[in-house]
């Protein structure tokens, strides 16, 4: 995701979806051996669920804020993990002949999660330059989908293994949680279009169960160390 200042702004109303699952767990990037999670949905991480849903390569989204439905939970678990993990060179070199020892490179670390989560997102659809139709076309096939709960992939919660139990438009029923805490600083978004990944930052604060996005992340060239070259995974 770039920065924004190349972007067609427009002034239609926030997209809303709601979002929630029994497991979820948002990773803090500077944490390496043991898995953490932030305590709330990262902006990434929502614009993940929303491109599962509905995604063209003529717009992108822009999370506006991120509200909390849920108390939040907390949960700890062991798992074996492999230590390294083989590159597909070796795997195509090699062929069928190609065994991996999981074995001799496995691992044990712990996991802090998040537990019965559910979200709202709030969010714009901002027209790429080569877009050659209205964003107002684009909006009603979201909308449309979500509504149906039709989706490309099916949503996840930070990592692959947690997959959301169920999202749609929002339920007006629901209110976000009577929270307010510092969360530090947290990852707004990871750029991909360079020869290496930037990661853009932002200093976190969760106001009455809301988490308000900045349009634009800082770029510290010194955390990008902490995102390595082949995290592909989007919405983590």
């Amino acid at each position: 995701m770039t920065q924004p200042s190349t972007r067609k702004r427009t002034p239609y109303p926030p997209l809303v979806m709601d979002i929630s699952g029994e497991y979820a767990c948002f990773t803090r990037p500077e944490l390496k051996a043991e898995r953490v999670s932030y305590p709330v949905m990262t902006p990434s991480a929502a614009r993940g669920a929303l491109e599962a849903v509905f995604w063209k390569p003529e717009f992108q989204y822009r999370v506006l804020k991120i509200e909390v439905l849920n108390d939040i939970r907390w949960f700890s678990i062991r798992r074996n993990e492999v230590t390294e993990a083989p590159s597909l060179r070796t795997v195509t070199q090699t062929g069928a002949a190609y065994h991996f020892d999981a074995a001799s490179n496995r691992d044990q670390r712990n996991m802090l999660g998040l537990r019965d989560v559910a979200y709202r997102i709030h969010a714009t659809m901002e027209l790429r330059p080569h877009a050659d139709s209205p964003v107002a076309k684009y909006r009603d096939q979201f909308r449309r989908r979500l509504e149906r709960g039709a989706c490309f992939t099916h949503p996840y919660l930070g990592c692959r293994e947690f997959s959301c139990a169920a999202f749609g438009p929002p339920d007006a029923s629901r209110t976000p949680i009577r929270r307010s805490e510092d969360l530090g600083v947290m990852l707004w978004d990871i750029d991909y279009s360079g020869a290496s990944p930037r990661s853009w930052w932002f200093t976190a604060q969760l106001a009455a169960g809301v988490l308000n996005v900045p349009r634009e992340g800082i770029h510290d060239p010194a955390r990008d160390r902490l995102i390595p070259p082949a995290a592909g995974q989007r919405g983590a």
